[in-house]
Order: C-alpha cells, then sequence, then structure tokens
C-alpha cells in the first residue's frame, strides 16, 4: 500500500496525519509496543507542532512550506531497484578503504555492503534489523537523545521512519577503517522519504563515518533524513555528510550529537547538489570536558538554495566547541547561516568560537547570515563573526599578471577560500577527492 500526498486536503501535515494512520500498524510497528508507543506520541507531537512557515525565526529564509505542498508519495517501504557493484563504482571514492554500507531510498541493502569482517562486538546493520536482532541496543538508543518535542521534523521521522542504519561500536574498541554509507536515491516516482540513522560509540570508543548522498533519478524527490549520535565517555567520533544529489532532490538532514564528559566530536558538512537543503546539526554537551567542532563548506548554483543551522547546547562547564562555515553562490543561489551558541548558567569556563564566511559571486546571489550566542554565564570565552563578500579584484589582478588566465584565476582564489573547511578533513582520500571535485566544480 502506498498513499500519494495530493492537495485534497487543507494542510500539508493533515496529509501526513492520514498516512500514519493507514500505516500505523504492521507495516511501521511490527510486533514492538514500545516502538508503537513511540511513533504515537511523536505523530501526536507533530501534530501539535505543524510545519513552521515564514513566522518561524529559524525558518523565515527557507520557504520549506512551498517545497511540501508538491504532491509526493510517502511509502515507509519503497522499492528498491537492483544495482549492481559496477554502478556503485561510479559513487566510489577513489583510494578510501572503508566498510560499506548501501542504503537505496533510504533502505539498507545487505548484499551490497560489505560488514563481514568487523571487529568483534561491532554492529553495523539496517536500523529494521537491529530492532529485532539487537532490541536492548537499539531501544537504549533509539530516539531516547533526540528532543523531537520541539522540533515538527524530527517528531514526523521517528513516526515513520521504518529503515537506514545502526552502528553501535563497544567500549574501547578503535575501528581502524571509517565507515562509508552510500545513501542512493533510485526511484520513478516522486517520494517523500524518511531514513533514520543511529550511531553509538561507547566510552572509550573511535569511529570515522563518512555518509555520502548521491540521486539517481530525475523524479522529484524529498528526504526528511535523521541522525542520531551518541559519544560516550571519553570516545571519539568524526563525521562528514557529503550532500551530493541532484538537482530534483530536496531534504532536510537533522545531525542530533549528544556528548558524554572528555567526549571529542567533528562533523563536517559539506553541500555540493540539491534543488533545496537544509543542514541541522544540533550538540549538546552532558558532561564537562567535552569537544565539539562544526565544519561546513557550501557551493551554490543555479536556484539551489542551502541553508546550514547549528546549535550547540553548553549545558555544562569546561567545554569547547568550534564552528567555521564557507560558502560560494554563483547564479540565482540561496545560502543561510544560521548559527546559535547557547551557555547555561552553570557552564562556566565555556569556550565556544563560531566564525561564517561567504563569498557571492553575481548579483542575483543572495546569503543570509545570523551568528547568535545566548551566554548566561559570566565565567566564559565566545567569540562569533560573520562576513560576505565578492573575490578580490586586486588578487585577481595580481594572478593574471603572473600569466593566469582569469577563469584559473578565479578558481585558485575560491580554492584557497574552501581550504579552510577542506584541510579539516582527517581521511586523506576523502580531502582529496573533495578537492578534486571543487576544483571541478569551479572549472579548474
Amino acid at each position: 500500500m502506498t498513499t500519494t500526498l495530493t492537495a485534497t486536503t487543507t494542510r500539508p501535515e493533515d496529509r501526513f496525519l492520514h498516512a500514519f494512520e493507514a500505516y500505523a500498524g504492521e507495516v511501521l510497528n511490527g510486533t514492538s509496543e514500545h516502538l508503537a508507543a513511540l511513533r504515537r506520541k511523536a505523530i501526536e507531537r507533530f501534530g501539535v507542532l505543524g510545519f513552521p512557515g515564514r513566522k518561524s525565526e529559524a525558518w523565515k529564509y527557507t520557504p520549506i512550506a512551498k517545497a511540501l505542498q508538491h504532491p509526493y508519495r510517502i511509502d515507509p517501504v519503497p522499492a528498491v531497484p537492483a544495482l549492481t557493484e559496477q554502478a556503485l563504482a561510479d559513487y566510489a571514492i577513489p583510494e578510501l578503504d572503508a566498510y560499506r554500507v548501501v542504503l537505496v531510498n533510504g533502505r539498507f541493502v545487505p548484499e551490497l555492503s560489505t560488514t563481514s569482517d568487523l571487529p568483534e562486538g561491532v554492529v553495523l546493520t539496517g536500523l529494521e534489523e537491529a530492532a529485532r536482532r539487537h532490541a536492548d541496543l537499539f531501544e537504549k538508543y533509539f530516539a531516547h537523545y533526540l528532543d523531537f518535542e520541539n522540533e515538527p521534523f524530527l517528531a514526523l521521522n521517528t513516526a515513520f521512519a521504518r529503515d537506514g542504519f545502526f552502528l553501535y561500536v563497544p567500549e574501547g574498541t578503535a575501528l581502524e577503517r571509517p565507515v562509508h554509507v552510500l545513501n542512493l536515491i533510485d526511484t520513478d516516482e516522486e517520494l517523500f522519504l524518511q531514513p533514520r540513522n543511529v550511531v553509538v560509540a561507547a566510552p572509550g570508543a573511535s569511529l570515522k563515518l563518512v555518509t555520502s548522498g548521491h540521486g539517481r533519478t530525475a523524479q522529484r524527490t524529498f528526504t526528511n533524513g535523521v541522525t542520531e549520535v551518541f559519544v560516550g565517555q571519553g570516545a571519539e567520533v568524526h563525521q562528514y555528510d557529503l550532500r551530493l544529489e541532484g538537482e530534483a532532490a530536496s531534504g532536510i538532514f537533522s545531525t542530533q550529537a549528544y556528548l558524554e564528559g572528555g567526549a571529542r566530536y567533528t562533523n563536517g558538512t559539506l553541500t555540493l547538489g540539491g534543488a533545496l537543503v537544509r543542514n541541522n546539526v544540533y550538540v549538546r554537551f552532558d558532561d564537562q570536558e567535552g569537544e565539539a567542532h562544526l565544519y561546513g563548506f557550501f557551493l551554490g548554483r543555479g536556484s539551489m538554495h542551502i541553508d546550514n543551522h547549528t546549535r550547540i547546547d553548553h549545558a555544562v562547564p569546561h567545554c569547547v566547541s568550534n564552528e567555521l562555515y564557507k560558502g560560494i553562490l554563483d547564479d540565482e543561489a540561496t545560502g543561510v547561516f544560521n548559527g546559535k551558541v547557547l551557555v547555561r548558567p552553570h557552564a562556566q569556563k565555556t569556550n565556544a568560537y563560531q566564525s561564517n564566511k561567504s563569498i557571492v559571486l553575481t548579483r542575483e546571489a543572495r546569503m543570509y547570515s545570523k551568528p547568535e550566542l545566548e551566554i548566561y554565564a559570566d565565567d566564559v570565552r565566545c567569540t562569533h563573526g560573520a562576513a560576505i563578500g565578492q573575490l578580490d579584484e586586486d588578487g585577481i589582478f595580481y594572478l593574471r599578471a603572473r600569466g593566469l588566465t582569469l577563469q584559473k584565476a578565479r578558481a585558485m582564489m575560491l580554492l584557497a577560500f574552501a581550504r579552510d573547511v577542506l584541510d579539516q578533513i582527517t581521511i586523506e582520500p576523502l580531502r582529496a577527492y573533495l578537492d578534486e571535485l571543487v576544483a571541478g566544480r569551479f572549472g579548474a
């Protein structure tokens, strides 16, 4: 059974509420009473919150309501077309030796995933399988730290999500090889997809995770994806998300990270594709001596709309956060950055830094930047800044005077601008891949 989101109802929310009732039985919940109760709570909260409109401060620059008016088809179990190893080779990162996880239309494909030689105790499987075979772990971490009470898209995903991937690294275990998640959209229908991912690094564990999204269809799609990240005491997680979907793909991609004492978390979000893309990265410190480093780079062209929204919650003392987001906008593209650092009353000795810098290459391109500090403690070190400008004409003249063409001079300066973010990537093959990809976009 599938449900088409048509324009016969008065609100987009009603379409999802109706679809939930259609699927609320065996399709979504199986025999899990725990999951059924959680889904019911989430959909009820979504019904109260509704989708954000222009009057919502967090969404004033991103017209999400217009995108949701499209009659996408919603199906918690979308079809998965057959793919070959040769087809996957087109999306491989050269020289990257990694465990591979393949998701097609949000569903885990075990026959294309290479996870057989994982260290003892590591769980890397589809979310649906994790709920069946690792019920204790699943119920301990799924939606346990997720704040869907105040976020409608998190609530909606919790109500509908059936598959995605589940990664658990046990205490003291270090994954020597990265995990590469290939997230492919391959459909002949206009789908609304809601994958859900859960990543757990138990105390003292470490891992590196790369997620790359790709479109294999000209059909219009929308993805409401959610990734929960738990970083245990003294654990370390490096997470890199690559948005490379095609011009027909739109989506909201939300990551919520929860850090225990002494945990280190790095998130790099690089957006080079998509029609309308919203990246939400939320971090909460739960104990002292934690560190969070957020990096982002986005390259907009045509009529792309790219929104990066971050929130770091310094709920305890003696924690460090660092944010650096850079963007380049060409043609009629629109960029948004809204970063908020919250320092709670008892979070003394907080050290927080936030920076957003963007280049607009045309008069038609638009960039909206809103860095925020909300501080309720008095013994802290917090700074933020934003800058929007154009390429330095003196720099262009200097390079051209030394024999470079105008195209190469512009490309060199733009690559140098992006370098601050790309150099933060700790996986060498991934950094080289992105260097080449970004240089190609600049025509270098």
